[in-house]
């Protein structure tokens, strides 16, 4: 497995509980600044068999990319976190987006 990938999977698994991180984040933390795309599919591809709490990623608008009942799924499982969305469908990432220790 790639370096990058095996960054941001630890990366993603590490993201707690009511906090988000987007997909430019996590690359540019992964030590890929323009590997937003690269973590997307990373992310689709090994979500259910990392277990990762693919939730937690939303794009740099704060805003969910996935579409449809995947979108509500995502947004209700923020909720549920204590994540709160403003009415134009978005996350304060100045509140929501974390920053702690990665340990990369």
């Amino acid at each position: 497995m790639e370096q990058f990938t095996i960054k941001v999977l630890k990366i993603i698994s590490s993201i707690p509980s009511g906090k988000v991180m987007t997909y430019g984040q996590i690359a540019w933390v992964a030590g890929k600044p323009k590997g937003a795309r690269q973590v997307a599919r990373i992310l689709h591809s090994m979500s259910e068999k990392y277990n990762l709490p693919w939730h937690r990623v939303v794009n740099s608008k704060g805003t969910i990319s996935l579409k449809g009942s995947a979108c509500q799924l995502q947004r209700n499982l923020l909720e549920a976190e204590g994540v709160v969305f403003s009415t134009q469908a978005t996350i304060d990432l100045t509140q929501y987006a974390y920053q702690g220790d990665l340990g990369c």
